[in-house]
């Protein structure tokens, strides 16, 4: 940080800020003054202080009330966002007075929470019970975004393009195949190649997701396209619509032998020739070597052989 944003940061009052939200919010000085508990004239004194500081106006203040500026709606924008992570950091440091010794911010894309992340992340809670990991799941992109803007600690998605400032350890391997009910003209196949699909309906995920955008690259390489008629959020709901004759799919093996003893037992998995199929999870951060403890901590389990073994192999 140079010089002048260390004077500004010291010139931002974090009240000033929260009271020029409650104004936006409610439209008027009057009323924030009223929900906030404090004079009209001190609210107004603030505001106009932190226009000086500023040094732009942020409010068109009329007899209705107050609209934004162009300089206020992007200041809006950021005092949201700043007093969002003082709320973020004030939770998480009163887990810390509470006996937590740790916390871990995890993305993970739906084909690492599905088939691996529910054991390895028990199985590390068990040892480690004061550590507190925060688990969401999103696209493989917003992963790494997420990772590569901060709002992360840890990623595990399949790596996209373009995420070369990244730095990447392996995770877990997996494979795709074709899934299609009993009885589909290609359920007597033991494998195939993606394009022998392509005569049938499919039932696909979010056009996002790497799934998808792999499927998508194939289907151009072969020069024809997918007729996608569905499109899903989970794989369990993927699994009920092809076991409904509403198409044929694409998700990893491991996913799908797991949801067999509930969903899916009317159907079956068909092995994809492709090579694509064949893909790799990895474990993503800004910088493994600068991560907090217990960040490492996790990622040094989550690469352990015995986290890496996989059950349904044998």
């Amino acid at each position: 940080m140079t010089l002048s944003e260390r004077s500004f940061a010291r010139r931002i009052d974090l009240t000033s800020l929260q009271l020029f939200v409650a104004v936006c919010e409610l439209g008027s000085i009057g009323r924030a003054a009223d929900r906030e508990f404090i004079a009209a004239s001190a609210i107004s004194k603030r505001l106009s202080d932190l226009e000086t500081t500023l040094g732009t106006p942020l409010l068109y203040r009329h007899a209705r009330g107050v609209d934004l500026t162009p300089a206020g709606e992007s200041l809006l924008h950021h005092a949201r966002s700043v007093l969002y992570s003082l709320e973020k950091m004030q939770g998480e440091l009163s887990e810390y007075a509470e006996g937590v010794r740790g916390h871990v911010r995890v993305h993970a894309n739906i084909s690492a929470i599905v088939q691996f992340l529910p054991e390895d992340l028990g199985a590390f809670t068990r040892q480690h019970d004061a550590i507190k990991i925060d688990l969401e799941e999103h696209l493989s992109s917003e992963v790494a975004r997420a990772v590569h803007e901060g709002a992360a600690d840890l990623g595990i998605c399949h790596v996209p393009e373009g995420a070369h400032e990244l730095q990447t350890l392996p995770y877990r391997r997996d494979a795709l195949v074709l899934i299609v009910p009993q009885g589909h003209p290609l359920s007597g196949e033991r494998s195939l190649g993606f394009a022998d699909s392509l005569a049938f309906d499919h039932v696909g995920l979010h056009t996002n997701s790497s799934i998808y955008v792999a499927m998508h690259q194939a289907a151009l390489a072969a020069g024809r396209s997918i007729k996608l008629r569905i499109h899903v959020t989970g794989l369990d709901a993927m699994c009920r619509m092809i076991e409904n004759g509403l198409g044929v799919g694409v998700m990893p093996q491991r996913a799908f032998q797991l949801m067999q003893g509930g969903i899916g037992r009317g159907l079956r998995s068909v092995a994809l020739q492709d090579s694509w199929a064949a893909r790799e999870i990895r474990l993503v951060a800004r910088d493994f070597s600068t991560l907090p403890v217990a960040a490492r901590m996790l990622v040094k389990h989550l690469q352990a052989p015995d986290a890496a073994a996989d059950p349904l192999a044998a």
